[in-house]
């Protein structure tokens, strides 16, 4: 009797020791098993690098209301959530980051979360079959040394990481880069990329470049210079500061409009910018065309219908919705797709007599086509099959190599000047023939934000940011198929489901007649 109670206490002791042993390991060995193919709930090797090179502790609270109110909200991230994720963080982070929540209810507590940058937000719960607005708290506030970095409110499960992963990098950073921007050719003004620029300057110090003056310089600590939808032509003298940067190693982004087009004035002109020959000599042209693509956004249109005028959404193919990308570059490996707005396409074959390398970014899809030439913008016009018969046009590329100046002797159009340099190292430009798509007005597409911070990131030496940050950008634009296969998928969906149901009940009424049969031959 005393050997079966013995055995009996050895088992549960071994459960016991194996659970605690499971336990301690589990907690060493942290991992998760992520079926997403963006990788959603799985940190991505530049926030574990990041956390993993911390060099002293980063305190994180997390100023939450309990579950029993946030998970009511649909949509609305959860305390569970958000815990699985710092989980993620501290098990890479080598005992570096800590973090505690807080819920707070009560005067004193919410008094403490507002002082540290986290106000309450409204949302709407159901309670006993009643709406009702409820105060709740979302934030996190993350601490290191004497620097603090509050995100005031946390929502989307997408981008959670690299709001956090940003947030840490700010925090340890010694000193901003420098981004610099052209000026003084018409070119757009921060506040029409208002979302850009907040996002920009989060990473970057942003510094205004006026290249239309004779004695303009570009800095030579600037980390890359952007080149953004200038309306006017650039002189000689911008040209040749542009030139001896990039011969100094510099990484510039040509963001260009070749053709002015709107929809409101519905006719387009070509743009003259005095760049054509230089970007030329870097191994690439602009076209002078305008891609359309039958996988495109809607615009709003008025339609007459009877005495009424109703607002109506079509497709508008000069606004290609490109999920066409380079997946093998982390500008854009990432991305389910973006919005271009009235975009140029690209001539890459200069640069291979050149040396040069040419990674096409983004291309239009296989029923796409150029027009050239005089063009009139008619949003209610059909395009046909033959008007849509090219594919994968270039719209965005980068090319990288040791360019040679424009103003060298064998090079550019003038002599005006000699240059200091004549043959770059190894560097990279970025060209996109679209200079509109990362503004207010036209970036309703997350992904036209993340492609632009992306680029930068690039030219900047600071790609680890990019894989975070394309995380779940987009829902992927579905493929184009024939008008056929439409009808076919339309009245099959409506069809079929109905003649199953009609062939499984004659199934089965014949069956039964069957057995019925049978049951009375038997009798």
């Amino acid at each position: 009797m005393n050997t079966k109670k013995t055995q009996s206490l050895f088992r549960v002791l071994l459960v016991l020791g194996i659970l605690i042993l499971v336990n301690f390991i589990s907690i060493r060995l942290f991992s998760r098993l992520d079926l997403t193919k963006a990788g959603v709930y799985t940190l991505s090797n530049a926030s574990k690098t990041l956390v993993r090179d911390l060099d002293d502790r980063i305190t994180v609270k997390a100023y939450f209301t309990e579950d029993h109110l946030t998970q009511r909200q649909r949509g609305m991230l959860n305390r569970r959530q958000v815990l699985d994720i710092l989980n993620e963080y501290k098990a890479y982070a080598k005992g570096n980051l800590h973090f505690e929540f807080i819920n707070p209810e009560g005067e004193k507590n919410e008094h403490e979360a507002q002082q540290a940058g986290i106000p309450p937000v409204e949302v709407q719960v159901v309670k006993e079959d009643k709406f009702e607005v409820k105060r709740a708290f979302l934030g996190l506030v993350l601490m290191y040394e004497d620097k603090k970095e509050v995100l005031p409110v946390v929502q989307n499960l997408g981008s959670l990481e690299y709001d956090i992963s940003a947030a840490i990098k700010r925090l340890t950073m010694h000193a901003k880069k420098r981004i610099g921007f052209t000026t003084g050719h018409q070119e757009p003004e921060l506040k029409s990329m208002q979302k850009a620029s907040q996002d920009v300057s989060a990473q970057y110090e942003v510094v205004p470049i006026d290249l239309s003056s004779q004695s303009a310089v570009i800095p030579p600590d600037i980390a890359a210079l952007l080149i953004i939808a200038p309306q006017t032509k650039f002189s000689d003298t911008a040209k040749y500061q542009i030139d001896q940067y990039i011969m100094h190693g510099g990484k510039v982004a040509f963001l260009l409009n070749k053709v002015n087009a709107s929809l409101q004035q519905r006719y387009t002109q070509p743009m003259d910018l005095g760049l054509e020959t230089m970007l030329e000599n870097y191994g690439i042209r602009i076209n002078s065309d305008l891609v359309r693509d039958a996988q495109c956004a809607n615009v709003t249109v008025m339609q007459q219908q009877g005495q009424f005028q109703m607002q109506s959404q079509i497709p508008f193919p000069y606004l290609p919705n490109a999920a066409n990308v380079d997946r093998s570059n982390p500008i854009v490996k990432d991305l389910q797709g973006l919005i271009f707005y009235f975009v140029s396409s690209l001539d890459t074959s200069l640069a291979a007599n050149k040396g040069l390398k040419v990674e096409v970014l983004v291309r239009s899809s296989k029923h796409s086509g150029r027009q050239t030439g005089f063009m009139m913008i008619d949003p209610m016009h059909h395009y046909t099959a033959d008007e849509l018969s090219e594919s994968n046009n270039p719209m965005a590329a980068v090319v990288s190599g040791s360019f040679k100046s424009y103003f060298s002797a064998s090079g550019g159009d003038t002599k005006a000047f000699v240059p200091q340099t004549e043959k770059s190292p190894e560097t990279c430009i970025v060209v996109v023939g679209d200079g509109d798509f990362m503004k207010d007005d036209f970036a309703s597409s997350r992904g036209n934000l993340t492609f632009f911070i992306n680029i930068i990131d690039y030219l900047a030496d600071d790609a680890g940011l990019i894989t975070i940050r394309s995380k779940n950008v987009a829902q992927p634009p579905l493929d184009q198929i024939s008008d056929g296969t439409k009808k076919l998928l339309k009245y099959g969906d409506l069809i079929l489901p109905p003649l199953l149901v009609i062939g499984y009940g004659l199934f089965r009424w014949r069956r039964r007649v069957a057995l019925k049969r049978s049951f009375e031959i038997q009798v």
